[in-house]
């Protein structure tokens, strides 16, 4: 008799295809393993790309920060691949789906984000084309909103338009609509 084991015996169970360890746990593949680490480098390299205040806001052990933080100045292409390496070993002791999550809401190009951009833009348009109404509309639906601020930056806007300036403060009414957006869907 030999010392293979099947994995369809009857200790194991017909549909047991998992190889367990001793105490029965399932035993993760190398395969699966390597699949992980490439996915945490990859993480890595997007978690590099960002900027300090960024980086801030999210949860990572100092050692994790200073290496992502060294990325930024390493050219040479071995040298960047060993050290996102190491980067991928640091990630291994994070909770990666949490920083994946919150890596979603800073990338520009996620679905909430583009859904979020499309929204301030028809908001701003409303606002500046809907007159009074529009303004009690945006207040009422965000009570959260700076009353003050939002007429006054209408009314530079308005300005601005007659004295055919540069958009300025088009765009910091934008910004601001966007703001008072992300606040509320972060509260919902």
């Amino acid at each position: 008799m030999s010392d293979r084991r099947s994995f369809s015996s009857p200790e194991n169970g017909p549909n047991d295809l998992m190889p367990r360890s001793e105490d029965g746990a399932e035993e993760i593949s190398k395969t699966e393993r390597k699949r992980e680490a490439h996915a945490a480098k990859d993480l890595g390299e997007r978690l590099a790309e960002l900027d300090n205040a960024q980086l801030d806001t999210f949860a990572l052990s100092d050692a994790l920060q200073s290496a992502l933080r060294e990325a930024r100045v390493i050219t040479a292409h071995g040298a960047r691949k060993r050290h996102f390496q190491y980067i991928g070993k640091l990630m291994r002791h994070h909770d990666v789906a949490e920083i994946e999550h919150q890596l979603a809401h800073i990338d520009p190009d996620a679905p909430h984000n583009v859904r979020l951009m499309h929204e301030s833009e028809q908001w701003r348009t409303r606002l500046l084309d809907g007159g009074a109404d529009k303004v009690t509309a945006f207040i009422a639906d965000y009570p959260s909103t700076d009353v003050q601020a939002l007429r006054q930056l209408l009314r530079q806007v308005a300005k601005e338009r007659v004295e055919q300036k540069p958009p300025r403060y088009y765009r910091e009414l934008y910004r601001f609509v966007r703001d008072v957006l992300s606040e509320a869907s972060a509260s919902d």
